[in-house]
Parts: structure tokens; sequence; C-alpha cells
């Protein structure tokens, strides 16, 4: 045998020079030491500059607490979908990557500012593990309302240290790291129960404007072109701050002229901002990937969404959690998952998805209009929504359908795409394969009907958040397993939505099954536990193929099920209790009910709540009986 010494100089070298960071062993994996927790910004952002060739197959991070400041960042201009379109900064531009993994082991990730932590954009097989994602200061605000006044029409704020704030021009202002907003966008949390107040809707949104004193010569300002009214250079006119607030003492404020109920003593008002102002950096932002696998990630924060994923295919994720931590109420400031135009599966598997300030997570596509035919192959079209600029919405090979909503949910033709040329963030052009036929006229929606994906949602829990728990828009297979809904909207939305933010989608083969619907709608909207419906007042057929099995309802109100536009459905073995836990807002309403519909069945249910009728239908002309 032989022994081999090394003595405690060269101990000491082996020491320092490996616990430098980053080392790279082979040209393939990279590991980063605690050594740049302070700031890991630019170490980590040099790794991938350096890496032209794209070696690198595994970065690891001892475990730790990293730091990440926008100073050091990689700036670049993103257009991003439901989100402002920006200017930003990232340490992580994981760009033209095929087998990529990052493993936190355990690590802690801080980011400060106007950061997207990760941008994966064009990559294969990209796996991320075990690590959290926070805010050292976060994007929204809290404070506790502590007194109220009917006659003067006022509200007390307590305001903590956490959340700095300014009053300027007789409105409060809360500023943060590289970042500051106003009371804008606004909801109520119950601290005792960490989640959407009870009726909520009565107290808020504030209402911040009203009609401006003066308001001259506008109708002399003529469009050409159709305008977006949500766009942000139009979302102020006409307008002036209604809202007026002073400082009673340090760390205390008051607010007049509220139009709606004062907000209740006790409760946490927690505001994020102007709408077209405050979706700016999500955790992940990820397009035109194939493959992307998350395990054992908790996002506790994001300035947007925890995750928005476009064009992309095969999005796996396991234990993937949003969750508030540091005693706030909210996580993300959007959804904590977002699919747009993605294909291939998508699955969401023991995930928790908890306090985010909008859905746990939307499935759709994108609707664009055609305006106008520039030769015989060559469409131009307009996107709709502002959050939805410089949305590509296919790839050569990509079968579109031509859509005309007053007659059908449905494509009335169908084409292939040849080529997209991207003139603006709103306007693009579309060269098909086949010549445009007379049918199609300006007007007219496209969708690509190749950009839908196979949607699993299993194991999950899906509470306290505000607005619903899944939207699902894709007509491919469909399934909803074993998970707990606690929201404050509808629990699962199944919608056909055409002029808001034009995304597309018509389910058409959905199973929920086995999953525990527990008080949803508590927030004071008038909408089914489960909901189907359209925007456009028609009785066209939108949905097929659905199955509502064996879940069970514990519901303090009485609505459950509303069905509209809907063939083919079958709701068996469900079980429906009634709760005590908040008082009916709708005592009026049935427990289900049904509307330009067919072809719909209930058997072997098991109904025990207390509304004055079980089943009311609409526009049905087949006969329903509740089993």
């Amino acid at each position: 045998m032989v022994k081999i010494k090394m003595s405690f100089t060269w101990i000491t070298l082996f020491v320092i020079l490996f616990s430098c960071a980053p080392i790279t062993l082979a040209q393939q994996k990279v590991f980063f030491t605690k050594e740049i927790q302070d700031d890991a910004t630019f170490k980590v952002l040099e790794t991938f500059l350096s890496d032209t060739e794209k070696e690198i197959s595994e970065i690891k991070f001892e475990k730790g607490i990293y730091h990440f400041y926008p100073e050091r960042g990689l700036e670049m201009y993103r257009y991003i979908s439901n989100h402002n379109d920006e200017l930003i900064r990232t340490a992580f531009p994981i760009d033209n990557y095929d087998g990529l993994t990052i493993d936190g082991q355990g690590s802690e990730f801080i980011f400060h500012g106007r950061m997207i932590p990760f941008i994966i954009d064009n990559s294969e097989k990209f796996k991320i593990k075990n690590l959290s994602i926070d805010w050292a200061m976060p994007f929204h605000s809290e404070a506790l309302v502590v007194a109220n006044d009917q006659e003067e029409n006022s509200f007390d704020l307590k305001i903590t240290k956490e959340y700095p704030y300014e009053i300027r021009n007789d409105q409060l202002v809360f500023v943060k790291e590289y970042y500051e907003h106003n009371l804008g966008q606004a909801i109520l949390y119950n601290p005792e129960r960490k989640a959407i107040a009870y009726d909520t809707e009565s107290h808020t949104p504030l209402t911040l404007y009203k009609n401006s004193v003066s308001s001259e010569y506008l109708s002399e300002i003529k469009y050409k072109y159709e305008e977006d009214p949500r766009d942000p250079q139009h979302s102020r006119m006409g307008k002036e701050n209604r809202l007026r607030v002073k400082e009673i003492e340090p760390g205390r404020v008051r607010v007049y002229n509220h139009n709606k109920k004062l907000p209740r003593v006790g409760l946490i008002l927690v505001s994020k901002g102007e709408q077209n102002q405050n979706r700016l950096a999500p955790a992940f932002h990820i397009v035109n990937t194939y493959g992307f696998t998350a395990n054992n990630i908790n996002v506790h924060h994001a300035g947007g969404m925890g995750l928005i994923a476009e064009s992309s295919a095969d999005l796996i994720l396991d234990s993937f959690n949003v969750t508030p931590s540091k005693g706030r109420m909210v996580s993300t400031t959007a959804d904590a998952t977002h699919f747009v135009g993605c294909r291939g599966k998508v699955e969401l598997k023991n995930c928790t998805f908890q306090n985010q300030l909008d859905d746990a997570s939307n499935v759709h596509g994108t609707y664009q209009k055609v305006v106008k035919k520039i030769d015989e192959f060559t469409i131009g079209v307009r996107i709709g929504h502002y959050q939805q600029l410089g949305f590509t919405i296919g790839k050569p090979g990509d079968k579109i359908g031509f859509v005309r909503l007053a007659n059908s949910f449905f494509a009335f033709e169908e084409n292939e795409i040849e080529e997209v040329t991207f003139i603006n963030g709103r306007f693009h052009l579309i060269k098909l394969k086949k010549p445009l036929t007379d049918n199609i006229k300006a007007g007219d929606l496209i969708e690509n009907l190749d950009a839908y994906p196979e949607l699993l949602v299993e194991n999950c829990n899906i509470s306290n958040n505000r607005a619903r728990g899944l939207l699902l828009s894709t007509p491919k297979r469909t399934v909803i397993r074993n998970n707990y809904f606690h929201t404050e909207m509808e629990a699962l939305l199944i919608p056909v939505e055409s002029n808001h933010w034009y995304e597309s989608g018509s389910v058409t083969d959905l199973t929920i099954v086995n999953n525990k619907f527990e008080n949803c709608n508590h927030s004071g909207f008038n909408r089914g536990v489960i909901r189907f419906v359209t925007d456009d007042d028609n009785k066209n057929i939108a949905f097929h193929g659905v199955k509502i099995l064996n879940n069970e309802f514990i519901q303090f109100d009485n609505l459950i099920l509303e069905i509209n536009n809907t063939q083919d459905l079958l709701f068996r073995g469900n079980v429906i209790s009634h709760s005590e836990k908040f008082p009916k807002l709708f005592p009026q309403n049935p427990a289900v009910s049904v509307k330009a519909s067919e072809k719909i069945e209930f058997k072997n249910n098991k109904y025990s709540g207390n509304a004055n009728r079980i089943l009311e239908t609409n526009d049905v002309t087949e006969k329903i009986e509740f089993d």
C-alpha cells in the first residue's frame, strides 16, 4: 500500500484554490461556493457569457444564501406575455443550451430590484432543482387597517418599516429597492386565515380615480387604427386622483374619499400598484424551450408570475411551490404559473400554490385579429392586449384556424404557416402555404391549432390566493386529479375569452376527478365553483367531453356548477355539503345552473346543501334531472 501524505502548506493551497468560484471541471460542470454569496450576480453571469460553445452541462451551488443585484446583471429588452414589456436584467441568461442542469442543493436565492432570476430561451432538456427564490424587498406592500370613520369617509393604515413610504401630492407611494408603486390594485387579506378576506369585493378595489374636472377636445384626436383602451398611454385619460392620503403620525396614514365600503379594522390591505406597471419581474421566463423540468423549487415572491412559459413544450413541475415568506400575506403578485402557446405536455404535480395575487395556473393559446390581406398568401394580424405584445403565434408548419365567434367557437377554415414576420410588438405578417379564400375577412380571429398541450394537475394544494384556481383552455386531454382548492373566485374556470386578454382555446376532453373544493368564491363574486363560460353572447357550443367525477364540494354558498355553451358533460359520484364557514352571499342561487347546453347528465351524486332548488336550466331543449 502506498500512502500519500500532504503537508499543511499543500492542503492550505488546495483549499484556497478550490474555494474560489466558479470551479470548472472538464469544461462541463461548474460549482459555486459560498464565497460569492454576498453578490453572486456577476460571477454567475460571467460563467454564462464565457461559455460561448454551450459546453456546461451542470451548475451546482454549495448550500447557502446568495444575493443577486441588478447593477451587475445582463441587460436585455424582453417581450413577456401577460406582463409589461421591460428592459430587464438577469444573472441567468440560459440561451441555446441543451441538457443543462442547475442544482441549488437547498440554497436560497435572494434578488434585489427589477430582475428576472431565470430566462430560459431556445433551449432543450433544461432542469432546475433544490433552490428557493425570494426578494429582499417585495414588489407589493401590506398595511394593517387600524381604524375607519364613516362620517369623514376615511380609514387608517398602520405601515411597518418593512414597507417604506412617502406621501407625495396627497398620494401614498411605497418605495422599494430600484422600484416604487402607488396604492394601485389592492385587496384585503384576513391575517388570521392568511387568505383573501371574506366579501372583500364590497370594500376593494380602492376607488383611486374620478372623472377629470376638465377634459376638452379629446374627441379631436383621431386614430386611424384600432387602439387598446387598457394600454398605459390611454389608461389615465379623463381621470384624476380621487383618494387623498395624509400622515397622522410616522407609520400611520389616513386615506380619504374611498367610494366603496370602508375596509374592516383588523384586515391587511395588500397593494401592488397600477396594473399596467406591476407585472415586470417573473421568477422564470421560458420561451421556445423544449423540455423543462423543475423539482423541489420554492418561489416565495416575484414581481409578476412565478413562472411564465411561452411557445414551449414538455414542461414538468414537480414540487414547484409558490408560498409567501417572512410573514407576508402574499407570494407572487400575479399567477403562480402560466402557459401560453405551449404544446406537448404540461404537468403540475405535488405543487403548493398559495397566496399569489392571481391564478394558480392558466393554460391557453392566443387569438390574433386579421386586420388586412396583404397579398394572396399573406395576412397582417393585430395583437389585442398590450401585455401580449411581441407574442409570435406560431412557427413554420403550424396549423392555424380562422375563427368567427359570432358563428362558432371552432375554426371555419384552416391553413398552415409558411413564415411569420415581426413588424412591431402589435403588428405581424403571416405568410400561409395555401392561398387565402374570399371567406376570410378583416376582423376574423386566428388561433394556432397545434399550440395546445395535454395537461395534468395532480396532488396540488391551491388556496388562499386572489382570483381563480385553474383556467383551462386547451382542447387536448386534460386531467385535474386529487387536488385541494380554496380560492376567492372560481376554483376552475373553463372560458373562451376573445375581447380582453384574447386567450384562445376550448376544452374538448376534460376530466375532473377526486378533488376537494372548500369554501371557494368567498370574496363576493356571483359565480360557480366550477364555471364554463364564454364572453360572447350566443348559444353556440364551446365545450365538449367533460367528466366531473367523485369530487367533494364543501361550500358555504349555493352555486357549485355553472354550465354554459357545453355539450356532453357527465357529473357523477360527487358529494356536495353545506359549510357554515361564511354567511351566504347569494342565497337565491341554485346549486347548478345550465344554460345553452345539451347532453348534460347527473348521476349518483349526493346533495346535502340547503339551496331552495338544486337545478336551474335556461335555453336547454332536453329535460335534465339532478341525480
